[in-house]
């Protein structure tokens, strides 16, 4: 049965958002077409109003924006496939604004529009902790990640990583009891490392929870695990490393945390040993020096359900609600479409200063970054910063 949108309330009492099975499949098309990414999807929805009205628009957008050829525009056919592969798999995909996003997630910078998942969504408000480390771990190191995770999920919090091997799977399978939340770098249907599939198996059956932003069948590529540690990140009040190269994908993890104002703990190790090389930076660096999970729990003690970090913001709320009109919608002729370009250069700059620079409207600015973001001619940035990849 088709649900119609709108408000609903949840269990808290706080109102949410629902969206209807078209514009579920409205929302799945736009991330899935070509050089859509979150912020993108965003000034869509912001620009024209709905999913659907920004994908009749895309490859117009695209060719103003420079774009040599057409570009690939999701169909309604591969947005049913994608979405009836879900089912079959037991999972499905939560909007942002939806009861079932994790509400830490909805508070990084640019959250992905939709996330698919699998297992015990409420999990993800459960005291979120990410514990991250070395794949060629120790035996100490894989007996600190197991203790922590222990007693972390004893003390009510859940383990959040990323099923790579060592570090990660030691902490899942520790937390398996408590709750612990698995982030895929490939689709919800592809667990990876295969040695580690019959681990997310029984994550997702015993209360657990599986997350990927990615397209269900997706084979994870090198330069999708930073997209995973961004994500284990974004779920989390704080991300623990207990063994790290200063070269790896678990400081990706503590730098996106500490960038997203999550607190970072490391477990000093010896000078001799190259893995603890990583957490021994970050303690130089100010990550906290911690010994014991209750140095964990004494430092989060304050990030309660309570804290603002679990209630929805505003603004993404109204990034998930599609409006009846688009809000703020203006065309940029030739004069302002060039003084916005002129602004744009290889450095990063902010969107409020290209509005001051060119002279221009908010919209104005957002409709010319859409267009050259869809024909690759854009980098988005953190702090709402862009700059042209040319």
């Amino acid at each position: 049965m088709t649900r119609s949108p709108g408000h609903k309330t949840g269990a808290t009492g706080r109102p949410h958002f629902e969206l209807s099975d078209r514009q579920r499949l409205d929302w799945l098309r736009l991330i899935r077409s070509e050089n859509v990414g979150p912020a993108t999807f965003r000034d869509l929805l912001n620009h024209f109003g709905s999913a659907a009205a920004a994908l009749d628009a895309l490859p117009e957008l695209a060719k103003r924006g420079g774009a040599a050829a057409r570009i690939s525009v999701a169909t309604w056919d591969d947005a049913e496939r994608e979405m009836e592969a879900a089912n079959l798999a037991g999972a499905r995909f939560a909007g942002l604004g939806e009861s079932d996003y994790p509400p830490l997630l909805r508070r990084m910078d640019q959250p992905p529009p939709l996330v698919c998942l699998k297992g015990d969504a409420g999990i993800a408000a459960n005291k979120p902790i990410a514990i991250v480390g070395s794949r060629n771990a120790s035996i100490s190191g894989m007996k600190l990640a197991s203790r922590f995770a222990t007693e972390l999920g004893q003390s009510g919090c859940t383990i959040v990583s990323g099923l790579a091997r060592g570090i990660d799977a030691t902490a899942h399978e520790a937390a398996l009891a408590t709750g612990t939340v698995a982030v895929f770098a490939g689709g919800a249907d592809h667990a990876f490392p295969p040695e580690n599939r019959e681990l997310a198996k029984r994550i997702a059956a015993e209360g657990g929870l599986i997350v990927s932003e990615m397209p269900m069948g997706w084979r994870p590529r090198g330069k999708d695990f930073p997209r995973r540690n961004r994500i284990i990140s974004g779920l989390s009040l704080g991300v623990l490393v207990v063994e790290a190269a200063r070269r790896s994908g678990s400081l990706i993890t503590a730098r996106l945390a500490n960038e997203a104002g999550r607190q970072v703990f490391a477990i000093p190790g010896s000078p001799l040993d190259p893995r603890a090389d990583g957490t021994n930076h970050l303690i130089k660096q100010g990550a906290a020096l911690v010994t014991s999970h209750e140095d964990i729990l004494e430092a989060i003690s304050a990030l309660d359900s309570r804290n603002s970090l679990f209630s929805a913001s505003e603004e993404s709320d109204a990034y998930a609600e599609e409006t009846v009109q688009p809000a703020g919608r203006a065309d940029a002729d030739e004069a302002v479409r060039a003084r916005i370009i002129a602004s744009l250069g290889p450095s990063p700059v902010e969107v409020d200063d290209i509005v001051r620079f060119a002279d221009a409207t908010t919209a104005q600015v957002q409709l010319v970054l859409i267009e050259l973001d869809l024909a690759g001619e854009l980098e988005r940035h953190g702090g709402n910063r862009v700059s042209i990849s040319r």
